[in-house]
């Protein structure tokens, strides 16, 4: 990164990425903590596990649109550039939100409801499967290098508070006005509020200014043309990004979204105690994060999550352990290491996985490798926890599913050589030269 750059377009480019990403995050929290409700609005079944299946089956689904979406709008931002795919995604959120909200229950208009469900689903995961990369590649570039976990895990931060925001919305409204009036209709209020608030982070993303890198890449003619078809030359890069983010995204989805169901079903927590909990939880793996980052720009990447993936692993097993042995102090206890490893696990893989690709096709790489991994791995978590319990009676069975998670990024981390980094390229040394030379692996 230029060090002449003005700090104050910097903030400005930092606060137009980040706000944008607090409301797609909110608005793509709020149905998991509202699936029991929209389960019930959208499906006919009288069996309340059937109905919550079917809720977490399209949280699911939306993931597998989540892919596409990254082969659409990482290229746009590799081509085209940073901003522009950030306006598109949020605009495409908040719209497939606001229809959630407005689409009639199956009691009014029979199967069509569940089916316009499932299109505002996969019309979020369109959107999601395009911001996640840009916002990565965007703050990494603008990010000075020796601090680029640091800089880049403040994406992570605001996307667990909109988790939160979606949480503590929902859980409050819940608690406010009790479950009855939630079932008659106060559960789209959450989702109508993505109007108004994407408004907001619309406003805020259209004064964004480009990446430097990515202007310096334009200025010499070198922004790719066809990055899907470049990315042929980069599959082991691709690879460690799905990888990484195996971990990555299951953990995300276990503390955040399939955690407030897990404790509600199966653990029969209120729902002012699950509030409080998923409430802690995020608030903690969100300030241990810029701790994590701090570290792992000081000692490396492989170096850190190492250690950190293994341990994240063992903990979320013994977590599901100490639930079906019904000792509620140790589970809770567990909960919280669980949070922690999550804070410090997620804290870098941002900035890692960014490292992994060149500037020309960076948002299409992290876009793809990391969608994969979500789509497999992240958003089928809550669905395929629910349906392991129903299966086998056991209330341990999901510490199977992911472990295996646990397993496949620290396979990924072990694999890791320095070389599969990015060297440093400053702006300024890039610009002066007259060359077609890309960041070298």
């Amino acid at each position: 990164m230029n060090p002449a750059l003005d700090q104050k377009r910097t903030r400005r480019a930092f606060a137009g990425a980040i706000s944008g990403h607090l409301i797609e995050w909110y608005d793509y929290g709020v149905y998991g903590f509202l699936a029991i409700y929209v389960g019930a609005a959208f499906f006919a079944s009288d069996d309340p596990l059937t109905n919550l299946l079917g809720s977490f089956a399209v949280f699911a689904l939306s993931f597998f649109a989540r892919p596409i979406g990254g082969l659409i709008l990482g290229p746009l931002a590799d081509r085209v550039g940073r901003r522009t795919a950030l306006v598109v995604a949020l605009v495409m959120m908040s719209t497939a939100t606001c229809m959630i909200g407005l689409i009639p229950s199956h009691a009014t208009i029979g199967i069509a409801a569940p089916i316009l469900l499932v299109l505002a689903r996969l019309f979020q995961g369109l959107s999601a499967g395009g911001e996640y990369g840009t916002v990565a590649a965007f703050l990494s570039e603008f990010a000075r290098p020796k601090k680029r976990a640091f800089a880049t895990c403040w994406s992570q931060v605001v996307a667990i508070f909109g988790l939160l925001l979606g949480a503590g919305i929902a859980n409050g409204m819940t608690f406010a006005l009790g479950t009855e009036q939630m079932y008659d209709g106060a559960w789209r209020i959450p989702f109508l509020l993505s109007g108004p608030l994407g408004v907001i982070a619309l406003i805020i993303r259209l004064k964004l200014e480009e990446s430097p890198e990515f202007q310096a890449i334009t200025e010499r003619n070198e922004a790719s043309r066809t990055p899907v078809r470049e990315l042929r030359g980069y599959v082991r890069p691709v690879l460690l990004v799905l990888g990484v983010c195996t971990l990555h995204s299951s953990i995300f989805y276990l503390v955040l979204t399939y955690m407030s169901s897990f404790l509600t079903k199966n653990l029969n927590f209120s729902s002012g105690d699950v509030f409080w909990w998923i409430l802690g939880a995020g608030l903690l793996v969100s300030a241990v994060m810029p701790f994590g980052a701090m570290m792992s720009d000081r000692i490396g990447r492989r170096q850190f999550l190492l250690p950190v993936g293994i341990a994240a692993t063992v903990a979320m097993v013994a977590m599901f352990i100490a639930a079906d042995h019904g000792s509620r102090p140790v589970f809770l206890a567990l909960l919280i290491t669980v949070a922690v490893f999550f804070g410090l696990f997620n804290s870098s893989t941002t900035a890692l996985i960014t490292e992994l690709l060149p500037t020309r096709i960076r948002t299409t790489g992290v876009a793809l490798g990391y969608n994969l991994a979500t789509a497999i791995f992240g958003g089928s978590a809550p669905f395929i926890a629910t349906y392991l319990i129903s299966q086998t009676d056991s209330i341990t069975s999901p510490a199977y599913f992911f472990a295996l998670t646990g397993l496949v990024s620290v396979v990924a981390l072990v694999l890791l050589r320095p070389s599969d980094l990015i060297e440093d390229f400053p702006v300024e040394e890039a610009a002066a030269q007259n060359t077609n030379s890309v960041p070298t692996r």
